[in-house]
């Protein structure tokens, strides 16, 4: 049975006449650049989000960035981050003429460690950026207190994890920015590149605003140098009818989880197969379902060759990616992150998965797992 990591089509299918309605709809008003459209965009996800803005932006790589600009971060300014995650984190401090100062993970979550980020904190720390990464909290209580103690601001990258949880608090509004990605591949994507940032904040808001249009208010009157950080509104329109299903799929995607569990349970395959952990306080919407194993590679392409989509997130941590060899690390000085990037895996999650196919996930797993022990 051929399992795609992914498969978009499953989920258009069934919206295919609201979507193409709701395009139609833009069409017909002629207005493609932010407008009514993005406005209601941005009041519907603020409301899902409980926070106060949600300012609609070209993708969620914008989003960390026009977040920092906000703030200030400029050259010669530290960012604190974890080495492992997907390259806008780090890129979008480093395009400012800021240093990521990276750290390293909890081996359970793939998130930052809160000590280790404390440690890092310098005279120079402009903000933390903590990762929600695949779709669970990094565990913000500690990060929050850190932030208020040093009044430095916490930029939450929830790109991932668009409706995670974390203490019943909806991640993304716990900081003072959130940024969000609709990927197309995301749980909540558009039909091209768009993103968010999200805010209590009045006064980060406005700024956010101000920037994601090249820092023009009024019409060709620039207080500040900014961006064309701008969502089109055939993404936004496309948006609002998928966010109106997201909760639904969310729940089927956790549904996949427990299925999984109970599948590699019966099957027998621990401690060879370490499965995603979700903490008691926390939400967990699996963007990715990453499943851990010290045989990586070679399940992988066992994985190929018998049909069943998989990706690695992520091969490289930032610490050993060439682009940032002049920030000095070494291999060696990220050991958690380095191993993360040596097992992990991703199996197909998407809500529309069906028992049959997890089970051919499963078998074909089981049948390496068994395969390997013999040998």
């Amino acid at each position: 049975m051929n399992v795609p990591l992914l498969d978009l089509q499953a989920q258009y299918a069934p919206l295919r006449e609201e979507i193409l309605a709701a395009i139609a709809r833009v069409c017909d008003s002629q207005q493609f650049i932010l407008g009514s459209e993005v406005a209601a965009f941005e009041d519907e996800v603020a409301r899902m989000l409980a926070v106060r803005h949600a300012v609609a932006v070209s993708s969620g790589t914008d989003a960390l960035l026009v977040a920092l600009m906000a703030l200030g971060v400029q050259p010669g300014d530290e960012v604190v981050t974890t080495t492992y995650s997907f390259f806008a984190t780090a890129g979008e401090i480093v395009r400012l003429g800021a240093r990521p100062v990276l750290v390293d993970i909890d081996d359970t979550t793939f998130n930052i460690d809160p000590e280790l980020a404390a440690a890092a904190i310098t005279s120079r720390t402009k903000a933390i950026i903590p990762v929600h990464l695949f779709g669970l909290s990094a565990d913000m209580d500690p990060l929050l207190e850190l932030g208020a103690s040093r009044g430095i601001p916490i930029v939450e990258d929830a790109a991932q994890a668009v409706g995670a949880t974390y203490r019943g608090r909806i991640v993304g509004g716990l900081g003072a920015l959130g940024c969000f990605s609709f990927y197309p591949t995301k749980n909540l994507g558009a039909f091209g590149e768009a993103g968010l940032v999200a805010t209590n904040d009045d006064d980060l808001a406005g700024r956010v605003r101000l920037l994601r249009s090249h820092g023009m208010e009024p019409r060709y009157y620039h207080h500040v140098v900014g961006g064309n950080f701008r969502m089109d509104a055939l993404q936004a329109a496309v948006l609002r009818v998928k966010a109106r299903h997201l909760e639904r799929w969310t729940e089927a995607r956790r549904a996949n989880a427990r299925r999984y569990s109970v599948l590699f349970r019966e099957a027998g395959l621990g401690p060879e197969i370490v499965l995603p952990l979700e903490p008691a306080d926390r939400r967990h919407i699996f963007n990715q379902f990453v499943i851990r194993t010290r045989n990586r590679d070679a399940l992988k392409r066992h994985l190929d060759a018998s049909g069943i989509g998989t990706e690695i997130y992520y091969p490289v941590p930032f610490h050993e990616q060439p682009c940032f060899a002049d920030l000095g690390y070494r291999h060696g000085d990220f050991p958690q992150a380095e191993r993360a990037a040596a097992e992990s895996l991703a199996l197909p999650i998407y809500g529309e998965l069906t028992a049959a196919q997890q089970s051919a996930v499963v078998e074909a797993i089981a049948a390496f797992v068994g395969a390997h022990q013999r040998t």
